[in-house]
C-alpha cells in the first residue's frame, strides 16, 4: 500500500501475462495498526530505527490507518485483512506474501482471502494512499 511505485509497473506485468509476488504487503506490520507512536520494539529489531514506525511516521499515515481501521470495523474482519484483501482486490494476478513469526497471524492473513471489498471501497483507499504524496515505508 504504501510503496504507490508498484502500480506504474501493473500494464507491463499485464501485459506480458505476469503475475506479481508483493514484498511487505503489511508495510513491516505497520498497517496491521497494531503499532501507534508509544510502541517500542526491542534492541535490534531494525523497525525502532525505520521512519515508519516514529510518532511522525505514524501521524503522517494515520488517515490511511483510520480508514483501514473503520473499514475492518464494517466487515468484521482485522485491519490487516484490509490491507491484503486490498491488494488482492487490485489484480487477480497479485498474490501477496505476508511474513510472520506466529500461526495465529498467518491463521489471520488467510483469513483475508475471505473479505471481500468493492470497487469503489478500493478506490476509497486508494484516494486515501495517493493524499500521502509518495510517503513510503522509509
Amino acid at each position: 500500500m504504501l510503496e504507490r511505485d508498484t502500480e506504474n509497473r501493473f500494464p507491463v506485468l499485464e501485459e506480458l501475462h505476469i503475475g506479481l509476488v508483493t514484498r511487505c504487503p503489511l508495510a513491516k506490520g505497520f498497517l496491521t495498526a497494531a503499532y501507534d507512536k508509544h510502541s517500542t520494539f526491542p534492541e535490534g529489531d531494525w523497525r525502532g530505527r525505520m521512519e515508519l514506525f516514529t510518532e511522525g511516521g505514524i501521524q503522517k499515515r494515520q488517515a490511511v490507518l483510520d480508514l483501514i481501521q473503520s473499514k475492518a470495523r464494517e466487515k468484521n474482519a482485522m485491519p490487516a485483512q484490509i490491507s491484503l484483501a486490498w491488494l488482492m482486490g487490485k489484480k487477480p494476478w497479485i498474490v501477496p506474501i505476508p511474513g510472520t513469526r506466529k500461526m495465529e497471524r498467518m491463521i489471520e492473513n488467510g483469513g483475508a482471502a475471505e473479505v471481500h471489498l468493492t470497487k469503489g471501497e478500493i478506490a476509497e483507499i486508494d484516494r486515501a494512499l495517493d493524499q500521502l504524496g509518495g510517503i513510503g515505508m522509509v
